[in-house]
């Protein structure tokens, strides 16, 4: 994944965390159990977590364009959509199992840090 894309994956995305964020506090409130709230809720602050971490690895993509720096952004991007989406998903049908999915990006997540780690740690030198 090149800086760019990264960049604008993390804008678009942080786009869709603000709306979803506001439409949970403002349409959803009344709609959902608190519950259900929660998960969703859930889901739009694990998003903007790894919104600021796909910003980052741009960043350092720039500096250098590294290989585990891009799979760490593609294992973020994709982590998040698993994540997160399944976690809005399960609110939004009550479908129980779509929660299956949900632990698969968490661990796509950790990835994408623990290759962040290793992509930084090859990347900039040490001192």
């Amino acid at each position: 994944m090149s800086a760019r894309l990264t960049f604008l994956s993390a804008a678009l995305l942080g786009a869709l965390a603000v709306c979803l964020g506001a439409f949970a506090a403002h349409g959803l409130r009344d709609q959902l159990t608190p519950r259900m709230l929660e998960v969703f809720q859930t889901g739009v602050t694990y998003q903007f977590y790894h919104v600021f971490a796909l910003f980052g690895v741009g960043l350092l993509l720039q500096r250098q364009d590294r290989r585990l720096l891009r799979v760490s952004a593609v294992l973020f991007l994709v982590g998040m959509l698993l994540f997160c989406g399944s976690l809005y998903l399960l609110v939004a049908t009550g479908v129980h199992y779509l929660g299956m999915v949900t632990p698969v990006g968490g661990v796509l997540m950790i990835a994408g840090w623990l290759t962040l780690a290793g992509g930084v740690f090859k990347a900039l030198p040490g001192k």
